[in-house]
Order: C-alpha cells, then structure tokens, then sequence
C-alpha cells in the first residue's frame, strides 16, 4: 500500500440566475464599463435575488451538482467543510445545515472562515483530514452571498463582488496525485483595510449603526491591491522554487479572481503565459470563497490527469497563500 494523498475526483457548481451586468451598475453608481473593465477586468456578476435564501442555498445547489455528476451517495460523505465568509446566520452552522439538506447524514460538518483565502485553506484542511487516513470522502464547498454585504451605493466595492458557489470532492489516492505542498501566510495587522466592522461581537450591531451603513463591507482599495500584488505572487513563486518547478512545468495556474491586474501580476512573477492562466473573473467579479472551485467547474473539461495546479489566494484578515496540486482524473 503506497503513501495516501489527498485528491479532488469530482467537481460542482452553481451561479444564480441574476446577472448584475456593468451597464445596470452605470444606473446605480457613479461609474462606467470602461472604467470598471479596465480596473478589475470585470463585465458582470451573479446575484442571489430570493429572499430568505443565503449561502447555505448556494452551497447546496453546488453540492448536489457534484453529486449527481458523480452518482455519489450523500450517505457515504464522512466530512462537509463549508468555506465562507457570509454564513447564513451567527452561532448557527451553515455547514451542518448544508449537510442535512443533501442528505450527508452520516457526516461531521463546520465552517471554515479565512476571507477570501477560505477554499485555500480548505484544501489544506480537507487534504491533512485524507492523508491521517481517518476520513475517505470530504466534501469542500466554497459560496459566498457576497450581496448580502454590499453596499450598492459603494462604488468601491458593489463593481467587484458577486455570489456563486463551487464543491469539490476530496478522496484518498496512492498514485501521489492531489496535494504536493502547501505555503500558507496570515497578518492580523490587515484587518483594518478589508472587513464588515458592525455585526461581529466587537462592535455588535446597533440602530444607529445600521442606519450609517456600517454593517457593510469596507476597503481600502489601494491597501488591499498593494498587498495582494506581492503577496500573492511572492508565494507562487515561492512554491514553485521550492518543488523544483519551472514555468514549463506548470499546466493550470488557479488564482483567487479579486481583480485581472492582481492574476495577471502573479502570472508574470512565475513566468506563465496567459493561455495557462484560469480566468472567469469577467463572468462573476469576485465571488470570494466560490472562486478557486469556480474556475475548476469551468475548467474541468480541460484538465488532465497529472496536470501540475498552482492555486493561489488572498484575503480579508490579511490571509494568503499558495498550493502545488496534482490533478487526479481525465474528463468525461
């Protein structure tokens, strides 16, 4: 019996039906396609319009994708992990009702919250959960209502965010397929630039408070992009050094889509040309835990068995980093 790594075998996703384009945004704020594209690389974004439905909706539509792909038996899924930064609700774990509703009732289910880098660090928990050989079948979700934050007077922020989620299934395998290596970072000394101030227990929510808006996502744009430039791409090209591996070696990067100037600055840093470089950021801005499964949803068709994966994030917090993965299977 060889060594156990930690593998995806299967993939799912989900968009909402509402399609949040630049032209209707022109109507909202004061900004312009133009100005919007060419700062962000963004055209349009998905927005979960039904009342009462949150994140948990998104990750379940995401989830059942995958497992009707796969034929899977809801019943066999030992772990959920939902990665999010909007739960449905405080106190109340999303992932535990994620797992009821898709029938994981043998399952052990929690969030897992790290801003945007969530679904990164997600892998990596899913990953260590495989290799201890405990667990045979994880079910990572990334999904993010990212609307449910946003102030749409904001300009700053409601051109950038969208809501989706993406799933992806974590199995054991002995061809040392999956995880390689991982280098994963974090910086309290960010929170000030990127976050939601009032609702969380240091600044609980108050009247006033909600009538100023304060319960909405604030960034500091420059600050964020600053870092995520470096950062990003500074453990990308850690990583690679660190395996050995040169541009040539490398088939997919699968970077966070917070904006096309940040991939694009991480691409160059390891010397990757576009045609290797995953992007759906114009489709769906920034769907912040949803975005790593996301690309893979809609590059699976393209990936290969073998195929050498760089992921790489940044997030609220500050968090960052990157994953060196091995794809595990060929496409229908």
């Amino acid at each position: 019996m060889g060594k156990i790594t930690a593998a995806i075998t299967g993939v799912g996703g989900y968009l909402p039906d509402f399609v949040l384009s630049n032209k209707v945004l022109e109507t909202m704020v004061d900004t312009n396609d133009e100005w919007i594209t060419t700062r962000t690389g963004i055209k349009e974004r998905r927005i979960l319009k039904e009342e009462g439905k949150g994140t948990s909706f998104l990750a379940i539509k995401a989830a059942q994708d995958l497992i009707d792909k796969k034929g899977l038996d809801p019943k066999d899924i030992e772990l959920v992990i939902v990665c999010t930064a909007t739960p449905d609700m405080k106190a109340a774990s999303t992932a535990a009702y994620t797992a009821t509703q898709i029938g994981a009732v043998n399952a052990f289910s929690y969030d897992l919250e790290a801003a945007c880098s969530s679904f990164l660090f997600g892998m990596s928990t899913a990953a260590a959960y495989i290799e201890s050989g405990r667990y045979k079948k994880i079910l990572l979700i990334g999904a993010d209502k990212n609307s449910s934050f946003i102030n749409y007077k904001d300009r700053a922020t409601c051109i950038i965010f969208g809501d989706g989620a993406g799933a992806v299934l974590f199995e054991p395998n002995e061809e040392g397929l999956g995880l390689q290596d991982e280098l994963l970072r974090s910086n309290g000394e960010g929170r000030e630039f990127l976050q939601a101030t009032y609702g969380g227990s240091s600044y609980p929510i108050t009247q006033e408070a909600f009538d100023e808006g304060k319960h909405f996502v604030f960034q500091d744009g420059r600050t964020v992009f600053k870092n995520a430039v470096f950062n990003m791409a500074d453990v990308a090209e850690r990583i690679l050094k660190r395996n050995n591996l040169t541009n040539n070696d490398i088939s997919w990067l699968v970077a966070h889509q917070a904006n096309k100037r940040i991939i694009d600055a991480t691409a160059q840093r390891i010397h990757l040309e576009d045609e290797k470089v995953m992007m759906n950021i114009e489709k769906y801005g920034n769907t912040t835990s949803a975005t790593l499964p996301l690309l893979l949803y809609d590059y699976e068709s393209q990936l290969k068995k073998g195929d050498n994966l760089i992921f790489a994030a940044f997030g609220g917090g500050f968090t960052w980093g990157s994953i060196y993965f091995k794809w595990a299977y060929n496409p229908n």
